[in-house]
């Protein structure tokens, strides 16, 4: 059974150059690119206007960014090295709050994941670290947790919502889950064989979902390490990867421009969005503030394209 989604607006031109990463909270959008400022659109209007301009916040750009799901914190990882960690006040202007620079040598921190409360950043690494820190400011942001792997860049990192696990993807294809309590690993996967680009866990941090170069979507059960399920439809790399508030479905971008919505409970693809012909590098639910679903795309146009569901 298919869903129908409408286009409701898209901004051309949000950014100067490729867009990788979209991160939403109730009533915006922040979204950064290759060049070095994050741009937060208002997501309560009709037309989405551009609310703020963080300029210069990453001298060479950005390839990451996360928001808490409290929506109260955001994290921004740029091309040079560091992290830095924004707040948002109660008029929904945001300014920097902090900054985790780990020696500042690039690739020592590389994907980046907020816990839902934002106390707590997850970091991957080029050399296959995967590092939690905790982000009180009161004790320095320090670093609390450091998981080795096997030492294939970790080019993808999750914290479940419920903060018992971190979970991490590689350039080798091997995926970990970690025991954020104990401190331990709990499983290594499976893996794709392939580069893993994305992995997020399902909003009751019962499964794992994983994707990159084998075009595959593989879903993992977090409590056993066992793999559940396989989605199969994209026709290049699937490099964003977002579960719907209920976790009812999923939603998935690739490098063939398609964004599809999956429905878990049926393993199968329910819909299916072209965004240009470039790579699409970021596909994000928004939170559901009306009883319609609805999705944001961004990728190599420089576009940002907002999606409704049908009323049916």
């Amino acid at each position: 059974m298919s869903k129908q989604y409408l286009t409701l607006h898209t901004i051309d031109d949000a950014h100067p150059s490729d867009i990788f990463a979209l991160a939403p909270t109730k009533n915006q959008v922040l979204s950064a690119s290759g060049s070095s400022s994050i741009r937060i659109y208002s997501t309560t209007e009709a037309d989405f206007p551009l609310a703020q301009m963080l300029e210069g916040t990453h001298k060479l750009g950005i390839h990451h960014l996360v928001t808490s799901k409290d929506g109260k914190r955001a994290a921004s990882a740029g091309f040079e090295g560091s992290v830095k960690i924004w707040s948002v006040n109660e008029d929904g202007f945001w300014s920097q709050d902090g900054e985790i620079s780990d020696q500042s040598k690039p690739g020592d921190i590389w994907a980046v994941a907020l816990s839902a409360d934002g106390n707590y950043l997850a970091s991957s690494s080029i050399n296959g670290k995967v590092n939690v820190w905790s982000l009180s400011k009161s004790e320095g942001m320090p670093k609390i947790r450091e998981y080795e792997t096997k030492g294939s860049f970790g080019l993808c990192v999750d914290l479940s919502p419920d903060g018992g696990f971190t979970a991490s993807g590689h350039e080798n294809g091997s995926i970990y889950i970690f025991n954020n309590d104990t401190g331990r690993l709990s499983h290594s996967v499976a893996g794709l064989v392939h580069p893993v680009r994305s992995v997020a866990f399902s909003p009751a941090s019962k499964l794992l979902a994983a994707a990159g170069d084998a075009r595959i979507i593989a879903l993992y059960d977090v409590n056993s390490g066992e793999q559940v399920a396989n989605l199969t439809g994209h026709g290049g790399w699937i490099l964003s990867l977002d579960w719907s508030d209920t976790g009812e479905y999923l939603l998935s971008g690739s490098h063939d421009s398609k964004a599809k919505v999956w429905r878990i409970e049926t393993r199968s693809c329910v819909a299916t969005h072209s965004h240009g012909d470039r790579p699409l590098w970021a596909a994000r639910w928004l939170p559901k503030a009306t009883r319609s679903e609805m999705f944001a795309l961004a990728g190599g146009n420089n576009a940002i394209s907002f999606y409704r569901e049908a009323a049916g």
